[in-house]
């Protein structure tokens, strides 16, 4: 298990499991899972996501990274998904670099 800490100051647990998911279902994240960890600790903003969940959000190419994770409490919290997206949807923006 990975682990990486959301601009709340919460370690967001990236576990095999899931990292198995993202990269089956997102072939194009294989070998980018520190790219997905960077992205929680240092986003270039914070979406609001449905049911509870946060998207960080990073723009390391022509793509948007977008990281679905969520905060448990103020010690636990876990990335749910990843994947890259060109246009990037309108949602609530809760924090911007």
């Amino acid at each position: 298990m990975q682990l990486s800490f959301s601009i709340n100051g919460v370690p967001i647990r990236l576990t095999p499991e899931r990292w198995k998911h993202i990269s089956q279902r997102h072939p194009e994240l294989k070998g980018k899972k520190q790219d997905v960890l960077n992205a929680v600790a240092s986003p270039d903003l914070i979406q609001k996501g449905d049911l509870g969940t946060l998207m960080a959000v990073k723009k390391p190419n022509d793509k948007y990274l977008v990281v679905v994770y969520k905060e448990i409490s103020d010690t636990d919290g876990f990335v749910i998904t990843a994947y890259y997206t060109k246009i990037l949807r309108k949602r609530m923006v809760i924090w911007k670099h």
